[in-house]
């Protein structure tokens, strides 16, 4: 019987982590840096990498580099491949209860918390990182294999939907708020006490300042989707990444503010706050997980989903 020939990658992960840091940064000087690696031996793994592939990654203009239309599918598969030798070398450390999470804003501040708590109660042993950032900026993490699992307010974005997984994971709902004394409503907003909330047309709610939060957070995607476009003329005093900012504002009667109702559950039961409800807009939004398709599903990170699961399903 013939013997199967096994034959061995020309290809080598150092030239494989050059070039996925070049790609990243768009310079090998830079490159040289993140890796502790000469600028001379940065080009020449890259030129040698090149040259097993039989193709450009990089078009040389000057000292500058301008991707090749080749370079993505081969940073795609790089990265996973750098992700998977990463497994193989901290193997015990995935085993002991490594996992990278990631959250935008409002889930890492006000949801995140309480799951966490019950993944330590599972696993005491867990060794937990966390990135909170708006829902673009986590994604990104994802794409770039930084992040095991992400739980996001907006709907995903990635650059390339080919290499994301996404899961639905549970509703939430905007509240437009104000303070609860506020001069913006008193004087003329019907207040429903068995409600205990104001009551507001569209146009009523078009004449008022609103405060929102930044572009690229899973909070204003859904108020551009699900409320500005019913307010063209509507004055934004201020987009603001902070959430606590925005309730801090609308308390000193700034304006009127729209955030997940987890975010103002507290000031709306001490009255501090009162909920502004609008006729015909509906603020409600889904919560996604999201991963990468090459990441590797540890132990815990099967644990942490479970945990998702058992508690909003």
């Amino acid at each position: 019987m013939k013997k199967t020939v096994q034959t061995v990658p020309k290809i080598t992960l150092r030239q494989l982590a050059v070039f996925v840091s070049v790609y990243q940064t768009g310079s090998t000087s830079l490159a040289s840096e993140a890796l502790h690696l000469s600028q001379s031996a940065v080009s020449s793994a890259l030129t040698e990498l090149e040259a097993r592939l039989q193709m450009p990654l990089f078009e040389r203009v000057g000292r500058r580099l301008n991707q090749h239309p080749n370079a993505h599918p081969v940073y795609v598969q790089a990265q996973a491949l750098l992700s998977q030798s990463l497994t193989l070398e901290q193997y015990h450390q995935y085993q002991a209860g490594q996992i990278h999470i990631g959250a935008s804003t409002t889930i890492g501040n006000y949801v995140l918390p309480p799951l966490l708590a019950q993944l330590y109660k599972a696993l005491p042993d867990a060794n937990v990182d966390m990135y909170i950032a708006n829902t673009q900026e986590v994604i990104h993490e994802v794409e770039q294999l930084n992040i095991d699992i992400a739980l996001v307010e907006g709907m995903p974005r990635p650059t390339d939907i080919k290499v994301i997984e996404q899961q639905e994971w549970r509703t939430d709902t905007l509240v437009i708020f104000a303070k609860h004394d506020s001069k913006w409503l008193t004087d003329w907003a019907e207040y429903s006490a068995a409600e205990q909330c104001y009551k507001l047309t569209v146009t009523q709610l078009a004449k008022l300042p609103l405060l929102v939060r930044e572009a690229g957070s899973g909070t204003r995607q859904i108020i551009d989707e699900q409320l500005l476009k019913h307010l063209p003329d509507v004055e934004v005093v201020m987009a603001i990444q902070q959430s606590e900012a925005i309730k801090n504002m609308v308390s000193a009667d700034i304006g009127l503010g729209c955030l997940s109702q987890h975010v103002i559950e507290a000031e709306l039961t001490a009255q501090k706050l009162v909920q502004v409800k609008v006729t015909g807009i509906d603020l409600s939004r889904t919560w996604w997980l999201v991963w990468h398709k090459a990441r590797h599903k540890s132990p815990i990170w099967q644990a942490f989903i479970d945990i998702i699961q058992e508690q909003y399903t």
